[in-house]
């Protein structure tokens, strides 16, 4: 998969994954990352789908539908790329936190779902439940952060809800943060990602 990585300057810290949206890049993350957890190693994909011409992580058949045979091959496509990234760059794959943006957000939604302790956490921002009717991993002690919008026209709030309790309910540390912003990624949702990045991680990387 296409991608930028960069070394950070703590070993310690959790290597940030990062999944842009419809129609991102690699790249487009990347300050994010950096305000959240300045001294973390980035791994940032790119997803392998295009769809009119920008890129996404998985196909989907309309708005709001996504292709559950592509997802789920794609799903796997993504966690056999970070289990050889770990590999070739020398990363503790223990240690790896994704941090998504829609589309991002739920192809991370579907690894959890799938693989369940392929990340040590997330940070998803405006997703969508990805998969129904799966039984989850064990993710007892996985943190995940949700931003939502309750006037979310792309991700409504019944998906977040749904969501929180799919991923709870599979033993998963689940934040809610309401904006009221509709799909749009606001500073105050920033900061409370990192608020929340603060409390689950920054302690362990003494």
């Amino acid at each position: 998969m296409k991608h930028y990585f960069e070394r950070g300057l703590d070993s310690k810290a959790p290597v940030l994954v990062l999944f842009h949206g419809t129609g991102g890049s690699e790249r487009d993350l990347v300050p994010l990352a950096k305000l959240i957890s300045p001294e973390s190693t980035i791994l940032s994909l790119r997803g392998n789908v295009t769809e009119n011409g920008m890129p996404r992580f998985f196909r989907r058949l309309a708005e709001g539908v996504f292709d559950e045979e592509d997802l789920v091959y794609r799903t796997n496509e993504v966690h056999t790329f970070l289990d050889r990234s770990a590999e070739e760059y020398g990363l503790a794959r223990d240690n790896f936190v994704a941090l998504g943006y829609s589309n991002g957000a739920n192809i991370i939604g579907s690894v959890l779902i799938h693989y369940g302790r392929s990340f040590r956490g997330a940070i998803l921002h405006h997703p969508m439940v990805p998969l129904r009717g799966r039984e989850l991993p064990e993710l007892t002690r996985v943190p995940v952060f949700i931003g939502a919008g309750t006037n979310d026209p792309f991700s409504p709030a019944r998906e977040t809800e749904e969501l929180r309790d799919l991923l709870a309910g599979a033993g998963a540390d689940v934040e809610v943060h309401w904006e009221r912003y509709g799909h749009q990624l606001t500073d105050p949702e920033v900061m409370a990602a990192q608020a929340w990045y603060s409390r689950q991680f920054a302690a362990t990387q003494q």
